[in-house]
């Protein structure tokens, strides 16, 4: 037997528990039982010694003591009834002692006399020489001043008392005992739900993370913690697999440039004979892919740096007007190159906290992402606003939309709606994943629609609370999953030279 196990601890304070209060029954059960019995007497001896009063109250002034004495033997019959009755007329003349009792459970003759001067109102005592309960009266007659002394044996009573005593001496200790026994298979019958669910979780790894831990109906926190581990679970699964899918589409995405590379270097290595341009044309579609390659890890990198929580940036107060338009301004000439108008006409003031290094990434995505996926001739426009509950920065484009069928998964990692284009615009499925990222560290939500040839409209809405309570990074009372801490995650690397691109669809 473990004595450091749960089940023998809980058995040892459930036994301590029933064993006090078997203690406590049973010696207020001895200690009321005794109590009762005495005051039962007692009440039998005030009744008897009103009957010998009453005779003493009925006798004339000029009674004899030995008509006194045979009136008490004839009414009272106290060595009949095992009582001891004497009466004495003060000072000091003793009137009637009873004799022996029928079950000779005291002696009279030894019984010591009260002090009679001292008797001046009804008094019981108790003569534990003899077991004698004895009541003493004083009586002022007709016939003279007396002092009633009545008594009766508790001996009998004792010894019922004792007996009681020896029984629960006897059946404590087997009470506890049985207690004990019984509280350690009740207590270990309780904990065989957490052994089921011990000897599961041992078994489980990530190769089985579709088993579940057994749940007891039972209603209680143990069927709570059976249904959230369960659901932890599920949680720890979703996660695996989403980092497995990663880590695969990362290894796709890393091997294609590779490949690449790769096969132009060979070609450049084993061809005797190449003109300049070829050589050139060759060198260009490396750094090419180079490019794609840089682009892919500063992505990965970001992901996982915001994954991993890193703060270092503190937050000041933007607007996020001003840092829309002058973004914008910066990416005018890439809109004009395609024949695409940006229009900056909805852009009002709207100040938030943050990192305006995270925000300025955001409005860089999106613009970006609206651009390269809208036709010639097409228009991107770009809305701030501010109201009650927040803050709100709107991207909609009249581009080519997304299928209503991925508009769930646009902010996946690595996922494209049209894989073949692209590839063709050097999106690897990260730059919406980043800026959702963003998002969830600053504490806003952002959503999409779009409609299929009509164009996507993405917004981003900031809570109120990130000014208001003018939240900063490495607030000490921001816990580890509060926005304060979720934003400082997302302020880690500054933007590079080479802006991560973004397809509609989460490239």
């Amino acid at each position: 037997m473990n004595h450091r196990s749960l089940a023998f601890r809980l058995g040892a304070w459930y036994t301590l528990l029933l064993g006090a209060i078997f203690v406590l029954v049973g010696t207020g059960t001895f200690y009321g039982l005794q109590q009762y019995l005495r005051s039962n007497l007692a009440d039998s001896l005030r009744r008897r010694s009103t009957q010998v009063e009453q005779i003493l109250l009925e006798a004339p002034a000029d009674a004899a003591n030995i008509a006194i004495a045979r009136e008490i033997t004839t009414r009272v019959a106290p060595e009949f009834n095992n009582r001891f009755v004497r009466v004495t007329r003060l000072p000091g003349t003793l009137i009637h002692r009873s004799g022996p009792p029928g079950d000779h459970s005291f002696d009279p003759t030894t019984v010591r006399a009260f002090g009679r001067s001292k008797v001046a109102a009804a008094v019981t005592v108790t003569a534990d020489d003899q077991h004698l309960m004895i009541r003493a009266t004083p009586v002022n007659a007709a016939s003279g001043s007396y002092l009633v002394e009545l008594g009766v044996s508790y001996a009998s009573m004792d010894e019922g008392l004792n007996r009681l005593l020896d029984l629960l001496a006897l059946l404590l200790p087997i009470l506890i005992v049985c207690a004990a026994g019984g509280g350690y298979w009740l207590v270990s019958r309780a904990l065989r739900p957490v052994d089921e669910l011990s000897q599961t979780a041992e078994q489980m790894s990530l190769q089985n993370l579709t088993w579940r831990l057994p749940v007891t109906p039972s209603g209680d926190a143990l069927e709570r913690l059976s249904i959230s581990l369960n659901n932890m679970l599920g949680r720890l699964r979703d996660s695996v697999q989403a980092s497995r899918r990663f880590l695969a589409d990362a290894s796709h995405e890393l091997r294609t440039p590779l490949t690449v590379i790769k096969g132009e270097l060979q070609e450049l290595t084993h061809a005797s004979r190449l003109s300049q341009s070829d050589v050139r044309e060759r060198v260009g579609s490396v750094l090419e892919e180079v490019a794609r390659l840089e682009n892919l890890v500063s992505g990965l990198l970001v992901l996982s740096r915001l994954d991993a929580g890193e703060t270092q940036s503190e937050w000041v107060e933007v607007d996020l007007a001003e840092l829309t338009l002058n973004t914008a301004e910066h990416m005018r000439l890439m809109a004009e190159d395609r024949g695409i108008d940006i229009d900056l006409s909805g852009l009002q003031k709207a100040v938030i906290r943050g990192d305006r290094a995270r925000l300025k990434q955001i409005v860089v995505n999106l613009l970006d992402n609206a651009i390269r996926f809208t036709p010639r001739g097409g228009g991107v426009a770009l809305r701030t606003a501010a109201d009650a509950s927040g803050s709100v920065l709107e991207v909609t484009d009249t581009g080519i939309g997304i299928p209503a069928a991925s508009v769930s998964h646009v902010f996946d990692r690595f996922y494209r709606v049209d894989e073949a284009r692209s590839r063709e615009d050097g999106g690897a499925g990260l730059g919406l994943s980043i800026v959702k990222s963003i998002c969830t560290a600053h504490g806003a939500e952002i959503d999409v629609q779009s409609l299929i040839s009509d164009g996507s409209s993405f917004r981003v809405r900031f809570p109120r609370h990130s000014i208001s309570k003018g939240i900063s990074l490495g607030s000490d009372s921001a816990g580890p999953t509060s926005p304060a801490n979720q934003i400082n995650a997302a302020l880690v690397i500054d933007i590079t030279s080479s802006t991560p691109t973004l397809t509609p669809k989460g490239g």
